[in-house]
């Protein structure tokens, strides 16, 4: 399952990096890391994946469905493949390779206010904590909720299941709604859906980021400036020997 990323923060252009500024970001980054057990980021979805989210939510036309050659060819040549069975002691020994190669499952939830938590969590561990750790987060824990995922929209509803077995691994999205009760006017529904504490993260990763990109670049222009002759190297024109041609005779 795919994730998005927040493009619309990385377009944006710091024009001062204060490595204070950097330092201090990464304090709080840590600090959340040590309260709640895992790497927290904060961010704001950009309207460009929001845009591609609908079109992906939207119905297909019925061309989509049409049955082509390419089709045929390509389920002719799975059939080949399945007549090689293999026993059910190499298929479990494949899927024991495959999930000790990966080492980390990024879920980031969406909330209806457009803003967006991500967390690291094992493959090993349950869906149970990604919704433990929402119950420590969230503005209103006592209001209930759910999760879901889309295209289809599917509620998420087994919390025993390992981020692995729900496919949610490397990375997913999912998304936030609240329970609200028949009549209920949808006042608090546009949030805020998370604490001050974790909103006070929003943005901070990228500020560590850019800050760490751009420290290099002026460290690289300080030694060209103390060393102009090390960056310039003048470049003398060779002198080119004069031959004789062998049809010339004197």
């Amino acid at each position: 399952m795919l994730i998005d990323s927040p493009s619309a923060f990385k377009r944006r252009r710091f024009t001062t990096m204060d490595p204070l500024d950097a330092e201090s970001s990464k304090a709080k980054l840590l600090a959340a890391k040590e309260k709640f057990g895992r790497d927290i980021r904060v961010f704001e979805t950009s309207i460009a994946s929001q845009t591609q989210n609908d079109f992906a939510n939207s119905d297909e036309q019925d061309d989509f469905y049409e049955f082509t050659p390419e089709d045929y060819y390509r389920i002719l040549a799975t059939k080949k493949q399945d007549k090689f069975l293999k026993t059910r002691k190499i298929r479990e020994s494949e899927q024991a390779a495959r999930r000790s190669r990966i080492t980390k499952a990024v879920i980031r939830v969406r909330f209806p206010d457009n803003n967006t938590l991500e967390a690291t969590f094992h493959p090993s561990e349950t869906v149970q904590r990604l919704f433990d750790l929402l119950m420590k987060v969230l503005a209103r824990p006592e209001q209930p909720f759910y999760l879901y995922t889309t295209p289809p929209k599917k509620q998420i509803k087994d919390l025993s299941e390992d981020f692995y077995s729900a496919g949610f691994v490397p990375g997913a999205i999912v998304y936030f709604s609240e329970n609200m009760p028949k009549g209920h006017d949808g006042t608090d529904a546009s949030g805020p859906f998370l604490i001050d504490e974790i909103m006070s993260l929003k943005g901070l990763d990228l500020v560590v980021e850019q800050t760490g990109s751009v420290q290099p670049a002026e460290a690289m222009r300080e030694s060209a400036a103390e060393n102009p002759s090390a960056a310039v190297q003048d470049q003398k024109p060779t002198e080119k020997k004069a031959v004789k041609p062998k049809w010339l005779k004197m």
